[in-house]
């Protein structure tokens, strides 16, 4: 997904003209981390279908295992940069891997729109890294505790600054908006920059040690591996774009032969409501929420006309009045 160029000029990293030898360890986490992501990306497809058990991907140690990736990839982005212009900035090349970038996360949006309208990925993964490269151009050359401060106050911002002024679709990217936007891969700038920093300021403590460690050591043949991993992370951006459209299609191909089971109509909402309330923390039980939910659309004899599409949950009135009294209605936590 980024070019992981060397910080120094031992005899396994030796710079050419118009090229910094890659390092192989860095590539390899990289490909790691893509092989997490595709069985994550499959579990997604699952349940998209009916295999498993609606809001599987989103809640629970899944959505936990998806943050994980998500960190890594920008751990890793943070750590490359570092590599890629820790001896001189290098605009040109930046300008390429930024265009690459930039221009996959455009490509995922538009696909997404088509695909998915009412949940297109508009600031996913891709956007993040490219965003958090720029910002990450002003730590380059400041100490690394400074990009650790950057990072934690990246962390801790959303907790304490977010307000209903970001709340507009302009600023979702920012991640300070007081509700969550719905989309597939929301990846907004705070607090995802923070990983990308721990990353930078990491490769500025770290690389030095690490290049005379392999300067004393010299050159090693990796095991295969780490070599077929390696493979992956040096065309890791290629990989993301490719892969979950093979998966979804594999997986309704599938669909075609072996149709999933018809899941009870009453506990796929419960499920699709407590993941989307869980996402947008509003402070309420989330059980308690989504049985009042449910139990008021079947009284008012809506719940039906919801399964069929027939009602748009973001404009009915209905609906909106059905949320704020079960939301005032429902115990605070979970």
């Amino acid at each position: 997904m980024s070019n992981s160029p060397a910080t120094t000029i031992p005899e396994t990293q030796i710079i050419q003209p118009g090229k910094i030898q890659r390092i192989a360890l860095l590539d390899a986490l990289r490909g790691l981390a893509l092989v997490a992501m595709a069985l994550y990306h499959f579990v997604w497809d699952l349940e998209f279908f009916g295999y498993v058990a609606a809001g599987t991907a989103g809640t629970g140690g899944w959505r936990l295992f998806a943050r994980l990736i998500a960190s890594s990839f920008l751990f890793l982005a943070g750590y490359s940069l570092l590599l890629g212009h820790a001896v001189q900035f290098r605009p040109q090349a930046f300008a390429r891997r930024f265009a690459r970038i930039a221009g996959a996360a455009a490509l995922i949006t538009i696909a997404t729109w088509f695909a998915f309208p009412g949940s297109f990925i508009f600031f996913g993964i891709l956007h993040a890294i490219a965003a958090a490269s720029l910002v990450g151009l002003l730590f380059l050359r400041l100490p690394a505790f400074v990009a650790f401060v950057a990072a934690a106050a990246a962390f801790l911002a959303p907790l304490y600054l977010r307000s209903a002024l970001f709340d507009i679709p302009a600023l979702w990217w920012v991640g300070l908006s007081e509700t969550v936007p719905r989309s597939n891969d929301y990846v907004p700038l705070l607090p995802w920059l923070a990983p990308f920093l721990a990353g930078l300021g990491t490769a500025k403590l770290l690389q030095p040690l690490l290049a005379s460690r392999r300067s004393e050591a010299g050159r090693k043949e990796p095991k295969p591996w780490t070599r077929l991993l390696a493979y992956g992370g040096r065309h890791s951006l290629a990989i993301y774009l490719i892969h979950q459209p093979l998966l979804i299609g594999l997986v309704y191909a599938f669909s075609l032969a072996v149709p999933a089971p018809a899941m009870d109509a009453e506990r796929a909402y419960r499920l699709n409501c407590e993941q989307a309330c869980g996402l947008n923390s509003a402070g309420v039980s989330c059980s308690s929420f989504c049985n009042c939910t449910l139990a008021q659309l079947k009284q008012q004899n809506l719940f039906d006309d919801l399964n069929l599409g027939k009602i748009d949950v973001a404009t009915d009135e209905r609906i909106a009045r059905i949320a704020n009294q079960c939301t005032m209605d429902a115990p605070s936590g979970d």
